[in-house]
């Protein structure tokens, strides 16, 4: 059998996606790779993956959980859109009794993609984490809401989070999730709510600056996203410090800006935790990487509430 080898030096990852683009001509077709059949879904479609030796995926992807409801809501506020947000809540856990609550920017992606309500169930079955509810925001205008907006950021801390306590028990102070544009929108909305939301966190944040991110310069909202990182990176006290978990891959090209940001939020007062990950920016290494970093968070935040009764 004739073909082609290329030999590439292992890059310090524990796993790898990847699509061949195949040239002839002028015409360029991108494809799975065809001689390994292992795949993974992604938000912008299938992509091969090979798995290096010593990848294990997560405990609880395999571990029982407790089952869940789902409730369809929106918020109405200062965005030309509603917001549309849907609560996953524990099946015996009823909408009057108090439970902590978390928000999940990207909810139907952190969900179908990372399994963010599996995490949950599992959790809470095995003791780890108690009972909670998972608020999973849809972003219609993501680009524009998630790029700092501050109608959509003021829609969700003042008319979201209200419609969310109206609706449910909620208990302690909320911790908000993002990856990517929603990691900035989870930062951005803590340091908005606080001591409302208590605990951050954020997955490969986009925390442009000029300096790291010359190649982001283009997008259509990079001077927006760099004045407020730039706001945060000069705030010098937190009036309101907050829990914040952060993960970023080793060999991102964001990961410069999340080491900035980490640091930032540390001399402002808030308390941080940075964890560099052996993978790129995809929703499996976000996945992969919220045990331990989410549930430390979570705990932080919800331990002294529960403790209290």
């Amino acid at each position: 059998m004739h073909g082609w080898v290329l030999d590439l030096p292992r890059p310090a990852l524990q796993r790898i996606e990847y699509r061949f683009a195949v040239a002839w001509g002028d015409h360029v077709e991108v494809v799975l790779d065809p001689a390994n059949p292992a795949t993974v879904r992604t938000a912008f479609g299938d992509r091969s993956v090979m798995e290096m030796p010593g990848y294990h995926p997560p405990w609880w992807l395999s571990a029982p959980g407790v089952p869940g409801t789902l409730e369809p809501h929106t918020f109405s506020g200062e965005t030309s859109h509603e917001v549309p947000v849907t609560v996953w809540s524990p099946a015996d856990l009823a909408n009057d009794e108090p439970a902590p609550l978390m928000l999940v920017h990207d909810g139907a992606e952190y969900d179908q993609l990372a399994g963010i309500t599996a995490y949950t169930g599992a959790m809470v079955a095995a003791g780890h984490l108690p009972p909670h509810r998972v608020a999973l925001a849809h972003p219609v205008i993501r680009d524009s809401w998630y790029s700092g907006s501050p109608q959509y950021l003021r829609t969700v801390a003042d008319a979201g989070l209200d419609h969310l306590q109206r609706r449910y028990a909620v208990r302690g102070p909320v911790v908000v999730v993002g990856a990517s544009l929603g990691g900035l929108t989870a930062v951005l909305l803590g340091l908005l709510a606080a001591p409302r939301v208590g605990g951050v966190f954020s997955q490969s944040g986009s925390f442009f600056q000029a300096r790291h991110d010359g190649n982001e310069s283009g997008y259509r909202y990079f001077g927006r996203i760099a004045r407020l990182v730039q706001t945060v990176l000069d705030t010098r006290h937190a009036e309101h410090p907050l829990t914040v978990g952060m993960t970023c891959g080793a060999l991102e090209e964001n990961v410069a800006n999340n080491r900035d940001m980490a640091a930032a939020l540390r001399r402002a007062g808030h308390h941080v935790t940075l964890r560099e990950v052996p993978d790129l920016h995809n929703y499996t290494a976000w996945r992969d990487s919220l045990d331990p970093g989410l549930t430390e968070v979570l705990r932080a935040v919800w331990a002294p509430v529960v403790a209290g009764g």
